[in-house]
């Protein structure tokens, strides 16, 4: 699974060409469908680009709920046997602990009517298939910080760049850029943060930007930091910067360097009874032109590798995946998240708390 992963960024360079993806299941009437997922910008962008041409065309009607990614709400209706979400939108690491547990459906691609090789990161696990890749990086306000910062190093660099910074409240991705800031080679970041000692130099080059760090939990918080001049940079997903210069007329400044590309992925909770009703929709939101669409409204990469040419270039210059931009990219190791995450947050929290 960890080289799947890897592998992702030659697939990401090499495979955006398009060919005939297979055709969806085939629509049928219904009862509606509740889709979870997680709010703001990006909830919106799937609504015009999935969930209404969806309603129109099948004449299933689409609830939508919002959540904060907790698995064990998706764990309680499994066991009691009470399934009121049909399809959830995952992170990758929750996707992972879901699929190793058993409480979501192993997604039958063939059923599904997908291409499974069209598909970024559509090796890396069995049990969801991915809709878009986005990635966390580094921005700053032009307007308040005229020379700002070219590297995610930077971060760290408060001779050059003094003031506070904001960084997300979470040991992903903090501690692989501590290391990589400190000089440590990107193919062994995770061999070293799986040891105490690793995890001791990360947490020591973080202590020297902790004073000035604006820790953020949400993700509509770093653009609006920026915005309000309460920091000189800060990192946060790439839709949400890309929505404030879009929708706002802010004049921000995405640094792709080492950018920590993830996905987000359907996921179907075990024992659904509308189970083929939700593969229908996840079949209809996986096709090339819907997922086209998306990034009209949010500037997140679709999955399906074969919406590239659907896409403006315009549009395409803002996304993770584009040449140029994802070749600086962090190869991010999910599966290190899934296995080591629980122990590395905790240590995070004691360190904070220090």
């Amino acid at each position: 699974m960890k080289t799947a992963f890897r592998n992702t960024r030659g697939l990401m360079v090499a495979g955006l060409t398009a060919i005939g993806l297979t055709a969806a299941l085939p629509v049928q009437a219904a009862d509606g469908l509740t889709i979870v997922s997680w709010g703001g910008a990006y909830s919106e962008s799937q609504r015009e680009a999935f969930y209404k041409p969806f309603s129109k065309d099948t004449g299933i009607a689409i609830t939508e709920e919002e959540y904060n990614g907790e698995i064990a709400k998706i764990r309680a209706m499994v066991e009691a046997g009470n399934i009121t979400w049909d399809v959830v939108d995952l992170d990758t690491q929750t996707a992972l602990a879901a699929c190793a547990e058993g409480i979501i459906e192993v997604m039958d691609w063939q059923k599904l009517g997908l291409d499974r090789s069209k598909f970024i990161g559509g090796d890396i696990q069995d049990c969801a298939v991915p809709n878009i890749v986005y990635a966390t990086v580094l921005a700053y306000d032009k307007d308040k910080l005229t020379n700002g910062p070219t590297k995610m190093a930077d971060i760290f660099d408060l001779e050059k760049f003094p003031g506070k910074r904001s960084l997300q409240k979470n040991p992903y991705l903090n501690l692989e850029w501590a290391l990589l800031a400190d000089g440590v080679e990107p193919s062994k970041v995770y061999e070293l943060l799986a040891t105490e000692e690793g995890v001791d130099r990360a947490l020591k080059k973080l202590d020297t930007i902790k004073s000035e760090v604006v820790w953020w939990e949400a993700g509509a918080q770093p653009p609006q930091l920026l915005a309000d001049g309460e920091v000189v940079m800060a990192t946060g997903w790439n839709g949400r910067f890309y929505g404030a210069v879009k929708n706002e007329g802010k004049n921000f400044v995405i640094v792709w360097d080492q950018q920590g590309l993830d996905w987000d992925w359907w996921g179907i909770p075990k024992g659904n009874p509308r189970l083929d009703t939700a593969m229908q929709f996840i079949s209809y939101a996986s096709q090339p032109d819907k997922m086209a669409d998306q990034t009209k409204y949010i500037s997140y990469g679709p999955a399906n590798k074969d919406a590239v040419p659907n896409i403006n270039k315009d549009v395409l210059a803002d996304l993770p995946t584009a040449p140029g931009n994802i070749e600086q990219a962090l190869a991010v190791d999910p599966q290190f998240w899934a296995d080591h995450g629980e122990e590395l947050r905790e240590r995070f929290a004691a360190w904070l708390a220090q």
